[in-house]
């Protein structure tokens, strides 16, 4: 069997790192084409000892020249680049098979749909990317013949119980239902009054996962999995109305999907990304992904119960900016981004979150998108929006 050459975007974060432990248990599969990073560079350094990737791609001339000189030092050949252009570059070579999108939010979506243009299998962990383009990222794929596979748990649970031709529509395939779970976070049970006073601290420890620090904090808002519905509807070709929300403390059923004949079909596992990162990187086969086997008489039992909307707004934010259609998906996401980062910068409390995106959504109007360089405006706009809505608070 030949080698397939991997990108990996994003490579130093917690998807990053997952998946090279299942590529490094597959050398005979696997070879490291690229690996980015933007801030972690002992990280970057040492997954470039390790995996000999070809290129290394980071923020700025500065760190750019700092790693080039410590990979020579130590013998490596590795080229290290900078900038977007050469993130776009590294998806986009002839000579790449798979690239794992896993950038964190706006900044993945250019070398995203470049992998995507390019016709790679591509590895959605960045749902921000089709989240802000929507129609325009599926085009592309259809476009290409590009291969994208859901990264997200939930998601790739939910390509795992689908038939093989749901591409067809949810209704022909007999399809009713997609039943999206989520954890409820760290402050799922805790008293609405206290919610003001949380910290950075507490938002990022999530029950179940091991992520970054903004995801968790999306997790804890219930943002992440607003993007999560709008990310399904142009996944699976789905109305919103058609996705339902299931809050599941446990994280071992990661979604499930209901047919029309009464069967409903579930995904379970332990929370562990390694899953479906090794079965996106396989499909249509199966590989070991170095994940222990799902014990069902230790976990004894399985909870579900609806999202409480008092407590979780960003969920029904994110359901009215997919329905707005157009720009809104982006606005939304960018504002999210601020108001995250200020978050975690305690410039703002936690509830305050939800009150900025909207703000932002009803500062802009969304327009229809015919090309990437309206999702990029919409994305500067939402940001000096959110942004004035903080200065005004000072």
């Amino acid at each position: 069997m030949s080698h397939q050459w991997i990108t990996v975007l994003g490579a130093t974060g917690s998807i990053g790192v997952s998946t090279l432990d299942v590529v490094a248990r597959h050398a005979d599969r696997y070879r490291v084409f690229a690996l980015t990073g933007y801030s972690r560079m002992d990280v970057l350094y040492a997954q470039c000892l390790r995996h000999t990737p070809l290129y290394a791609v980071v923020a700025d001339v500065i760190q750019a020249e700092q790693l080039q000189a410590r990979l020579k030092v130590a013998g490596l050949q590795t080229r290290v680049l900078q900038g977007m252009d050469a993130l776009d570059e590294v998806s986009a070579d002839q000579r790449v098979d798979v690239v794992m999108a896993a950038i964190v939010g706006a900044a993945g979506l250019s070398p995203t749909l470049a992998a995507v243009r390019a016709g790679k299998r591509v590895l959605l962990a960045n749902k921000e990317a089709l989240v802000m383009s929507g129609a325009l990222f599926m085009q592309a794929v259809r476009d290409s013949g590009a291969q994208l596979l859901p990264i997200d748990s939930e998601h790739n649970a939910i390509f795992q119980c689908m038939p093989g031709n749901y591409a067809e529509g949810l209704a022909q395939v007999g399809v009713r239902r997609i039943l999206l779970t989520a954890s409820g976070g760290p402050f799922r049970e805790m008293p609405l009054a206290d919610l003001v006073h949380v910290t950075p601290t507490q938002a990022c420890a999530h029950p179940n996962w091991s992520m970054g620090q903004k995801i968790s904090v999306d997790s804890a808002s219930m943002m992440n999995k607003g993007l999560e519905l709008i990310e399904a509807c142009w996944l699976f070709d789905a109305r919103p109305e058609q996705v339902e929300v299931v809050v599941h403390p446990q994280s071992v059923v990661h979604s499930l999907v209901d047919y029309v004949d009464g069967s409903v079909l579930a995904q379970l596992g332990n929370p562990d990304m390694r899953t479906p990162i090794a079965h996106a990187l396989a499909w249509p086969e199966r590989i070991d992904s170095g994940v222990s086997a799902l014990d069902l008489l230790r976990t004894a039992r399985l909870d579900f119960e609806a999202p409480d909307p008092e407590r979780f707004p960003c969920l029904g934010l994110a359901r009215q900016a997919f329905d707005a259609g157009g720009t809104a998906c982006a606005i939304l996401n960018a504002a999210n981004e601020v108001a995250v980062q200020a978050f975690l910068e305690r410039r703002i409390g936690f509830t305050d979150i939800p009150v900025i995106i909207d703000y932002t959504l009803n500062c802009l109007s969304p327009v229809p998108i015919g090309e990437l360089a309206q999702v990029m405006l919409a994305d500067r706009q939402a940001r000096a929006c959110a942004e004035q809505w903080l200065s005004n608070q000072t």
